[in-house]
């Protein structure tokens, strides 16, 4: 059981780490769209307002995802092993139960 439980752990962790690699996606896609503005105020730098305005708001919906990969990662790490943990207890419990009644009834109908 302790076998199972460590797998359980040993998941979640993988899971997590997965799940942050998609923080490298919104960090380039954001340096691309920085540079990228950057390029256009110095060849027009009248329309610095709406390119600074344009550019943040893409990078506040970039971020978003990182920050979903995040609140995976943390749920991987703190939640799921407990819910997962207690569920692989209770099973091995019910089917210890199960196989001990299954035993009896087989030596009941076997005299």
């Amino acid at each position: 059981m302790e076998l199972a439980i460590a797998l359980i752990f040993a998941a979640c962790a993988l899971g997590a780490g997965i799940a942050m690699i998609a923080g490298i996606g919104p960090a380039i896609g954001e340096g691309y769209a920085v540079g990228k503005s950057c390029e256009i105020i110095g060849r027009q730098p009248e329309c610095k307002g709406s390119v600074t305005t344009t550019m943040l708001m893409g990078c506040a919906v970039a971020e978003t995802t990182g920050l979903y990969a995040l609140v995976i990662a943390i749920l991987l790490i703190f939640v799921a092993p407990n819910l997962m943990g207690n569920k692989l207890v209770s099973l091995i419990r019910d089917n210890k139960d199960m196989v001990k009644e299954l035993a009896e009834a087989a030596k009941s109908t076997n005299p």
